[in-house]
């Protein structure tokens, strides 16, 4: 079995600086099994399979896996996707530059803009469900990131699908400098059902961004994901429910991957009634057949 194959760059106009996806066209003769061994097998922090909808209001079906499991949503694999799907051919755009994505939280609204080489797309992030960390659980974050928290903006979890820890630090710096324990978050994750965890900083005034972010991921395989989508827009959701944000909405970028090499840029949206949406640019890196 041959199955078309791209590996897209998200979150960049220049390759190999942002994150990549590997996209599964034409999937619907995997397994399970199948589509879990071939996540494993790129190592990416997801891989997507590429399927018809079950419903007439979506486009496409989407299945994202991390290493080891599936994930309901997650945002960088839907930008990704959709742009390996919109040059493959095999969708058209709607009235307005829309698609429509089908996963496991449900439909999922895309925007392009612009086409070719400055094309852009963003995503419309699920609704966001903020929940505070319990005492004990706060104690062994900070263990975790040594460092004490700032409970006027308490880390709190945020379910957009992926469900995040997310924690604001002192500055962009701190961000950087974090070192966290990753085989004690990666039990704190298991044992709170999450995702991963979160942390961003603000950048100086003047910067290309307005903060630095950084997400971890260990329980699903991924020490560090380069450039997160649904951990930038879980950031934006935290930042608008704890009154971070100006209550009319706001337009900012975040910077995300130094740490490992990397120089993402996401850019967020949130409206008067806290909307967040996600987006940045494509780019293919990979083209091909995957063999199974």
């Amino acid at each position: 079995m041959k199955l078309p194959y791209k590996v897209v760059d998200v979150f960049t106009f220049r390759p190999l600086l942002g994150n990549p996806v590997a996209v599964i066209m034409d999937a619907e003769g995997l397994t399970d099994d199948a589509m879990q061994a071939v996540a494993r097998w790129t190592n990416l922090s997801e891989t997507t399979f590429v399927l018809p909808p079950t419903t007439a209001d979506a486009d496409y079906r989407l299945r994202i896996f991390t290493p080891r499991s599936e994930l309901p949503f997650a945002g960088h694999p839907t930008l990704g996707s959709a742009h390996a799907i919109l040059e493959s051919g095999r969708v058209t755009l709607h009235e307005g530059g829309r698609l429509n994505q089908e996963c496991g939280i449900g439909l999922v609204q895309l925007t392009i803009e612009a086409r070719g080489a400055d094309r852009e797309l963003t995503f419309r992030l699920p609704p966001a469900k903020l929940e505070p960390l319990r005492t004990a659980d706060m104690e062994e974050l900070e263990r975790i990131l040594g460092c004490k928290v700032d409970l006027k903006t308490a880390p709190g979890i945020v379910n957009v699908g992926a469900i995040w820890i997310v924690v604001q630090l002192n500055d962009a710096a701190s961000v950087l400098d974090l070192r966290p324990d990753l085989a004690r978050l990666a039990e704190l994750e298991s044992r709170l059902g999450v995702t991963g965890l979160t942390v961003f900083g603000a950048r100086e005034h003047g910067d290309d961004a307005a903060i630095e972010v950084r997400t971890f991921a260990p329980s699903c395989g991924v020490d560090e994901d380069p450039v997160c989508g649904s951990g930038n827009g879980s950031v934006a959701a935290f930042q608008w429910q704890r009154g971070l944000l100006p209550p009319g909405g706001t337009d900012y970028v975040a910077a995300q991957g130094r740490c490992v090499g990397r120089d993402g840029r996401v850019r967020i949206s949130v409206d008067a009634n806290g909307t967040v949406s996600v987006g940045g640019a494509c780019i293919t890196s990979v083209e091909g057949s995957l063999t199974l």
